[in-house]
């Protein structure tokens, strides 16, 4: 059974069809989507892009937290995306619009791990543990490739995010604002962009390749424990960031690797997840 996927970031939705098995990915449509306005302006878009979908035998939607993805109510507050769906019921409403009975949503950093462990980096590996790194810090921990949230060998909800670094929320230490704080800081320029540092960084500007390097030191620093607790052997890398992987792999004292493409591996995620789910 082929699945349908949305996969929802802050400024766009992708539409594709996932075929189990080969784990191919037909891409149907990626729109623009305005995630600040009104409930019901996101909603209409999400579903516009969605009715280009198969949806006979239902929806699979990997999306960002905070978000209770049991009952598809967003709690999205001060993330500077979605913020009009504060308590609003997402699944019920696209559930309504698109005139479908089964939707089920998914983490998308959770959803990327479970996409490469099924067809990816860490595929078949039997603890892994996959890292989106972008405006902030996803990630996912998998014992034979379902999610673990709870016990002392994860963060709390299995969340590095929630953790501290150097007595300071670890997403101040790495995350894309981190990397451009930390250049402006270094340099007394505004930061161009993270992949303005990067490729600045590739052309041999010291104060890039220090700032990039500092960043993943204290990523390894803070992730390092969970990876020996949880017996991880491997680490994928993912989000925006992870295009800068060739930069930075030496300060990550672990195996990793860094992903071909998040977007669709948190599309084979969500699929894979939903199938499960069946």
């Amino acid at each position: 059974m082929d699945v349908a996927v949305l996969e929802i970031g802050g400024s766009h939705v992708t539409a594709a069809v996932v075929a189990p098995g080969t784990w191919d990915v037909t891409e149907v449509d990626r729109a623009k989507l305005e995630s600040q306005q009104a409930a019901e302006v996101v909603v209409e878009q999400l579903a516009e892009t969605a009715r280009k979908l198969p949806l006979a035998n239902g929806l699979a939607v990997a999306l960002p937290g905070p978000f209770d993805f049991a009952t598809g109510v967003a709690w999205y507050r001060g993330q500077g995306k979605f913020d009009q769906l504060y308590g609003f019921n997402l699944g019920a409403a696209l559930s309504s619009e698109l005139g479908i009975d089964r939707l089920l949503f998914m983490n998308d950093a959770e959803a990327f791990a479970v996409g490469e462990w099924t067809a990816g980096e860490v595929r078949g590996v039997e603890r892994c543990v996959g890292v989106t790194i972008g405006t902030g810090i996803g990630t996912a921990f998998l014992a034979d490739g379902r999610v673990v949230r709870e016990g002392s060998s994860v963060p709390p909800g299995g969340e590095l995010y929630k953790t501290t670094y150097a007595g300071k929320p670890l997403e101040d230490s790495i995350s894309a604002r981190a990397i451009l704080r930390r250049y402006a800081e270094s340099t007394g320029a505004e930061a161009p962009g993270v992949k303005e540092i990067a490729d600045q960084a590739r052309t041999g500007d010291t104060a890039a390749c220090e700032v990039l390097t500092a960043c993943f030191t204290d990523l390894a620093a803070a992730l390092k424990p969970w990876l020996e607790r949880f017996g991880v052997t491997k680490t994928v890398l993912g989000g925006s960031i992870s295009g800068a992987f060739d930069l930075v792999e030496s300060a990550l004292d672990f195996p990793a690797s860094a992903t071909h493409d998040t977007e669709q591996s948190a599309l084979i995620g969500a699929a894979a997840h939903y199938l499960r789910s069946s």
